[in-house]
Formats: structure tokens, C-alpha cells, sequence
């Protein structure tokens, strides 16, 4: 009888194979893993999104290379903005005679829960070099305003809050404890 010795990584390599077999049909079911073959089926895919916020607004930005602004749908439903679109496979005739295609194809979908309220109204989106731009202007209702504090028996402000350097028509006086709802 032989000595076999143990390899632990052996039955890890082993059900990784086994993973990315499992997987292979989900993630790029256009063809076997890495022959770069084309099938009539679509690859799934998702553009890379970078969504900011400043005080005024939200700013969504999307990579969508080689679309047409006609090819891309927005749609804002209560909080929720959705991005959807196509990309198709540009050389239909000459799929056949590629060696590898990497780039992904087919429809795409994506939807992003807004923190707060936007003025559906005043949404404006651009397009340029490949660059989808969402600007969603938050409503007024959620925008900060100044507020003054001062303390009580006295005129002068004690801290002073500001909302885009405009005066504020809301005003909190401090109280000592007199006159104060008890």
C-alpha cells in the first residue's frame, strides 16, 4: 500500500471548479467561459453608476458607452429613479468571424431609492461622451433654512444658522425659564 500525502487545497480547488460551473450559465451565459464565443443569447450586464449629493441637488452619473440618448429610458416613481436601456451587438453580420468579444451587451436595468424628496419637475439629464448625467433637485421642503437664536431679554442673535446667506423668517428665542409654558 502507497502513502498518499493530503492536500488541502485539493478539495478547494475542486469545488471552486465546481462554483464557477454552476455559475458559468448565470453570470456569462453568451458562450463557454473564456472561448469568447457568441451565442443568440444576451449577456447580463450593468453600467457603472457614481451617485453624489450636494446641498441643492443629487447627481447620478452612468457610464453607457456607445448608446444613443434615444436608447436610454429615465423614469422617477415617487422615490425610486430607474435607468433602463439597450446596448446592441453593433456587427450582427460579422459575429461569427470574432475571436473574442468581451464587451457586454443586451438590456439593462437599474433602480436607486432616493434619500429625499426631489422636485420631480425640475429633473434635467444630459448626455455626453458616453456619460448619462441625472441632476434631481431636491424639494424645498428639505432644503436647510437660518435660523436664529437668541436669548431671552436680549436683541442680539446668539447663534446664527445659515441657508445660502438669505435671512430666515423663523426665529427661536431661548427661554430662562420665564414665561415659559410650564
Amino acid at each position: 500500500m502507497s502513502i498518499v500525502r493530503y492536500d488541502p487545497f485539493r478539495d478547494l480547488d475542486r469545488l471552486q471548479s465546481e462554483m464557477n460551473r454552476l455559475f458559468e450559465g448565470v453570470i456569462a451565459p453568451t458562450g463557454e467561459r473564456g472561448s469568447g464565443q457568441m451565442t443568440q443569447a444576451t449577456r447580463l450586464w450593468s453600467p457603472a453608476v457614481d451617485v453624489a449629493e450636494t446641498q441643492h441637488e443629487i447627481v447620478l452619473r452612468a457610464e453607457l458607452p456607445g448608446l444613443k440618448p434615444e436608447d436610454v429610458d429615465i423614469e422617477l416613481t415617487g422615490d425610486t429613479l430607474t435607468l433602463r436601456g439597450e446596448r446592441k451587438f453593433e456587427n450582427e453580420d460579422r459575429k461569427d468571424s470574432f475571436v473574442r468579444v468581451e464587451r457586454s451587451y443586451g438590456r439593462f436595468q437599474r433602480s436607486f431609492t432616493l434619500a429625499v424628496p426631489v422636485n420631480a419637475d425640475a429633473v434635467k439629464a444630459s448626455y455626453k461622451d458616453g456619460i448619462l448625467e441625472v441632476h434631481l433637485p431636491k424639494s424645498e421642503a428639505n432644503k436647510p433654512r437660518k435660523v436664529q437664536v437668541t436669548a431671552h431679554g436680549s436683541e442680539t442673535p446668539v447663534v446664527t444658522a445659515s441657508n445660502n446667506g438669505e435671512s430666515a423668517a423663523s426665529e427661536i428665542t431661548a427661554a430662562t425659564g420665564e414665561g415659559s409654558p410650564s
